[in-house]
Formats: structure tokens, C-alpha cells, sequence
């Protein structure tokens, strides 16, 4: 009986000692007031990465309907529930940064946006031959991808159908941030040109809209780290756990011990 309230008051006096007073997480946009956040709303051109898949689109003011019809891929046809819908076929920017255009060829794609790629293509529509009469490049992505990683309810790849994505919407899509995560410094990793770059942005800053990762781009990744005291909680629970498994072993070895001593 005196070794099991030992054990109590060993067990008693670890969890008070692991108990620490619990800081006030800041919660979104928490210093974002009625009159912040009213500056011009920039929205950053993407630019085209490796492995993106673009849709591109060609017309032509030609008055023969074939003559553009031969510079694009065919749509895909389904039909569903009485319902019928397309999808479009795209092209896939390579390791080298190229994408290969069924009737124009090779043309390189990688660190241009959708605008510089579609002049380039305009270009070689009507430079030196004019194959289409005032030509209208029409270029959209496909595969409009980010990774949300670290303390968010639904952890994975958020797939957006269109070509603006913002943090704030890319973390509801993955089910907002837990109860444990840091919002004032969430890590972005990005790769553009080529070259890999980590920046952090607080969620919770008046200055928010003004960061360059506000506005996401395809293939980003976001870390949302634990806090502190989450981490201490893992550890504790794991002290926690070994504790309780040696307290076992010594309650064990007491009572056989206690039993060979009464035989």
C-alpha cells in the first residue's frame, strides 16, 4: 500500500511539473482592422514551370473555318447523367522546359507567363510565312497545384480549377490550421527559374496582402509548423509513456517480490 501511493504521488507531481500556463495564439488577419487592407489588389502573372500542362487554344480571323481548326488538339467528350461536357487536351512543359506543338514544334515555354508564351506563338504563325490571318492565342493551366503540409486539417495536394489561389484559401481548402499550429509564421517553399526559395508569411499580420506569397503559384508547398507548446505535449507524452511503462516494471517486480517473500 505505501509503494502504490508513492507511485501516485510520483505520477501526481509529474503532471503538475508538465502543466505550463498556455500562451493566446494569434488567430487570422488578427491586427487587420475596417481601415487596413484597402490598397490596389496585385495579382503577380504566373509563370510556367516544368511539368505544367497547358491548354492552348488557337483562332484566326481567316474566313475558312479549317484553317485554325488544324493548330488545335481535339477536345475530349463526356457524357454523364444526361449531362455533356469537355475537357481539354493540354501540353506538357518537359525536364527541359519545352512544350512540343503538334504543328508548330518545339518552342520553350519554362520562366515565361501565359502572355509571352502566347506572342511567341502568334509569332510563328505569322512570321515568315503567315499561316493564319490575325491569329488569337488563347493559354490556360491545367494542373493548378499546391501542397499543404504540417498542422492543417486535411494534410496533401489542393487541386484549384482556376489560375489565382491565395494562402488564406489554400488553408481553408486543407481544413484551416489546428488548434496547434503557428499562424504568424507559416513556410512556403517556391521554385521559379529553376531556383528554390523559402519565405514565411504571418496570417495574422495587417501587412498580409502586401507579402509575395500571398498570391500562391502552381507547385508551391506550405508548412504549417507546430507551436511550441504543442511539441512540449508530444515530448511530455512520450516521458509521459516510458514513465508509466517503468512504474509497470516496478509494480510488477514489488508483488512478485512480495510474493516470494510471504512464500
Amino acid at each position: 500500500m505505501k509503494f502504490t501511493r508513492i507511485l501516485l504521488l510520483l505520477s501526481i507531481s509529474f503532471y503538475f511539473i508538465s502543466c505550463k500556463t498556455q500562451q493566446r495564439l494569434p488567430f487570422y488577419l488578427d491586427n487587420v482592422t475596417d481601415s487596413t487592407g484597402k490598397g490596389e489588389v496585385k495579382i503577380p502573372g504566373l509563370r510556367i514551370q516544368k511539368n505544367d500542362q497547358l491548354s492552348i487554344q488557337i483562332y484566326s480571323l481567316s474566313t475558312k473555318g479549317e484553317s485554325d481548326i488544324i493548330y488545335n488538339q481535339p477536345t475530349v467528350g463526356t457524357v454523364g447523367g444526361g449531362v455533356q461536357s469537355t475537357s481539354l487536351i493540354g501540353y506538357l512543359v518537359d525536364q527541359d522546359g519545352n512544350i512540343e506543338h503538334h504543328r508548330l514544334g518545339v518552342i520553350h515555354a519554362e520562366g515565361l507567363t501565359k502572355q509571352e508564351l502566347a506572342a511567341e506563338i502568334k509569332k510563328r504563325l505569322t512570321e515568315p510565312v503567315e499561316l493564319l490571318k490575325d491569329p488569337t492565342v488563347s493559354i490556360r493551366f491545367l494542373n493548378f497545384r499546391v501542397t499543404v503540409l504540417g498542422e492543417v486539417g486535411n494534410v496533401g495536394s489542393v487541386s484549384f480549377p482556376g489560375e489565382r489561389l491565395t494562402i488564406l484559401e489554400a488553408i481553408g481548402l486543407a481544413g484551416g490550421i489546428t488548434d496547434f499550429g503557428k499562424k504568424d509564421k507559416v513556410k512556403i517553399v517556391r521554385e521559379e527559374n529553376g531556383k528554390r526559395e523559402t519565405g514565411e508569411i504571418d496570417l495574422s499580420s495587417k501587412d498580409i496582402f502586401e507579402s509575395p506569397y500571398f498570391n500562391l503559384v502552381q507547385n508551391d508547398v506550405i508548412i504549417v509548423e507546430p507551436t511550441k507548446q504543442k511539441r512540449n505535449d508530444v515530448e511530455q507524452a512520450r516521458i509521459l509513456q516510458k514513465v508509466s511503462f517503468a512504474f509497470t516494471l516496478v509494480t510488477i517486480a514489488a508483488t512478485m517480490a512480495n510474493l516470494f517473500i510471504k512464500n
